[in-house]
């Protein structure tokens, strides 16, 4: 199966599955359901400085990188990009605008060196809501555990930056 990536502009096959094994987000999966899972992941070489999305676009999916940095960054009001975090191998992006149903995303996530991510588009990620809910129980509890540890993570440097004050 071959997709068009929307990052790089450029024809790439559908995700490796022992690739995809060392993704977080589906660490808890059987190889019988990364299988599954495969044949629904793009995956998407992203040029340094290239955007992947942009704050106010459609909604396209979940990302996971594969490999290289990319920044997540939001405008404040006067115009100034404010960087929310620095993503490498092995962490997911996108997918709170999926989780709440939202048309555009939230933030700005540019490649900051050449970055290979895998895409579980929106109508995947959907129609397994409704096909397999043993994996997506199993996708989500997974993402549920990333949130919570970004809350804790958040929590901690919000209490230094009072602290501090």
């Amino acid at each position: 199966m071959r997709r068009k990536s929307e990052a790089g502009g450029k024809e790439d096959s559908m995700a490796d599955k022992a690739e995809l094994k060392k993704q977080i987000l589906f660490s808890d999966l059987t190889d019988v359901e990364l299988d599954m899972i495969a044949k629904k992941i793009a995956t998407e070489i992203c040029p340094t400085g290239k955007p992947i999305f942009k704050e106010g676009e459609a909604t396209k999916g979940i990302y996971l990188v594969k490999s290289g940095k990319v920044e997540i960054s939001k405008k404040t009001d006067d115009g100034w990009k404010q960087t929310l975090a620095v993503l490498q191998e092995n962490h997911i992006f996108g997918e709170l605008s999926v989780i709440e149903d939202k048309a555009t995303h939230g933030a700005d996530a540019t490649a900051i060196e050449t970055t290979e991510v895998y895409r579980f588009s929106t109508a995947d990620f959907k129609a397994l809501e409704k096909s397999d809910t043993a994996v997506m129980y199993k996708i989500m509890k997974t993402i549920a555990r990333i949130a919570s540890k970004n809350v804790h993570t958040m929590n901690e440097k919000l209490m230094k930056l009072l602290i501090s004050y």
